[in-house]
């Protein structure tokens, strides 16, 4: 497989896209010329607005956007695919569509293939083997929580170790550990902002300038930094 998991599309302050659009280029390189986009996460604004919005940084890339919701085929739009982009917004109604159209499973083939996939946030999310640890309110609710299944590890995106002055509500990181209570034998990633994962076949690499945090019910959370070994995600 080759993965490319983004945390977030934008970090505080900078340009839609803007912080990891070189390892964008690196990861799709430069025999991939079209993309097909994943716009279903969108929910305040249309698809064709989102596919433009991603057209317009990824043709600083060198690279068109196509979308899948322009396709009356859509099986055979991913099959004919030279890359998979999944883009971020909410999960539920992101995962809601893509099990109405029966996509999770073409996708996965083609991913276990080969095909490169890019995702962020929700598009990150939706690679683990559910949605259960994503940030979104069920605006929607899906066939099942039960996502694409390619990595076998759960994400959060947008990890933050922050609990604001006045919040006596709980932390991410005790919302994790309910998780995990409930489903003991997996690990959960924290994905800080600006931060992302890079698969390549069993390979796994940690890029960005934060450290990934780790949980695993009955341990106590450790981090782990860029340059280290995460291969035993995959074991």
């Amino acid at each position: 497989m080759r993965l490319l998991l983004i945390s977030n599309s934008t970090n505080a302050g900078e340009e839609y896209l803007d912080y990891p659009k070189h390892e964008i280029k690196k990861f799709l390189g430069e025999n991939v010329k079209k993309v097909l986009f994943i716009p279903y996460a969108a929910v305040t604004f249309s698809f064709d607005e989102y596919q433009q919005k991603v057209q317009n940084r990824f043709t600083e890339l060198g690279y068109e956007v196509d979308s899948i919701h322009h396709y009356e085929n859509k099986k055979q739009a991913i099959k004919d695919a030279e890359a998979i982009v999944v883009g971020g917004g909410n999960t539920f109604n992101l995962l809601k569509m893509m099990q109405q159209q029966d996509l999770l499973e073409p996708i996965r083939y083609e991913c276990l293939k080969g095909k490169p996939y890019i995702g962020w946030s929700a598009g990150s999310n939706v690679t683990c083997p559910t949605i259960c640890t994503t940030n979104d309110m069920p605006i929607v609710e899906p066939e099942s929580f039960h996502a694409i299944n390619l990595v076998r590890f759960q994400i959060n995106p947008h990890y933050l170790d922050a609990n604001p002055d006045g919040h006596a509500g709980e932390t991410r990181e005790q919302r994790i550990e309910e998780y995990l209570e409930a489903n003991p034998f997996t690990y959960v990633v924290g994905l800080r902002e600006g931060t992302m994962l890079r698969v390549d076949d069993a390979k796994l690499q940690l890029i960005g300038g934060k450290p990934a945090r780790i949980f695993r019910n009955g341990d106590e959370p450790y981090e782990l930094e860029p340059g280290a070994d995460f291969d035993f995600l995959f074991e």
